[in-house]
């Protein structure tokens, strides 16, 4: 599948030169949005805190890729986590956390980001984390890895594609949400299904430990 960051859509009349054609593109999508009450239990970190998630859907993002993000999100919460805009702006990660002055601390990505925009998220961020989840991923690893090595800051994480199909199920447009984490392993649960997540560590960042 292609990268899902790559500007998706159609944009009907001529072109209006006061835009850019990815920027008309992009006016002209409408976000679906969802909800999501997310508990959070990591006793990993002792982080204990409920979480109320507006999510805003691009039409191209599948159950999968979304789920995702809330996984992410629950993984990595903390106080001052935001979703962001996601695939409406592309110069954003889909995730992050930042300090009083507007310094990101922390940025993450879904997916399987190229070398050139990993590179410049590790020069903008404390820690940066890709959270990888499709078939493909496995090779995009290898073709990517060597390049990558000298980013101290950088984890990549992947979640097993049959795994991201279980987290799909859990989908709907309001939920609510649990989360445990314990020991590496976080439990994603809506009450009436469970999925277990155990994430394949492919990087981790100095001093990360996750």
């Amino acid at each position: 599948m292609p990268e899902l960051r790559k500007h998706a859509g159609m944009c009907s009349g001529a072109h209006n030169a006061r835009f850019p054609f990815w920027m008309m593109q992009n006016m002209a999508l409408k976000a679906v949005i969802y909800k999501a009450d997310l508990q959070v239990s990591d006793i990993d970190r002792n982080h204990y805190a409920d979480h109320a998630l507006t999510i805003a859907r691009h039409p191209s993002e599948t159950d999968e890729r979304m789920m995702v993000r809330v996984l992410a999100y629950a993984l990595y919460a903390q106080e001052g986590i935001a979703l962001t805009r996601g695939l409406f702006n592309v110069d954003e990660p889909e995730i992050w956390v930042k300090d009083l002055t507007g310094a990101i601390k922390l940025w993450i990505d879904i997916g399987q980001p190229d070398e050139s925009r990993l590179r410049k998220a590790c020069g903008r961020a404390e820690q940066v984390v890709v959270v990888c989840h499709s078939s493909s991923a496995e090779l995009w690893w290898k073709q990517i890895e060597g390049k990558l090595e000298r980013l101290s800051n950088l984890s990549v994480l992947r979640i097993p594609a049959d795994v991201c199909k279980s987290l799909a199920a859990l989908t709907e447009r309001t939920m609510k949400l649990q989360s445990l984490v314990q020991d590496g392993t976080l439990w994603l649960s809506n009450g009436n299904a469970s999925v277990a997540v155990e994430l394949q560590k492919l990087k981790l960042a100095h001093g990360e430990a996750r």
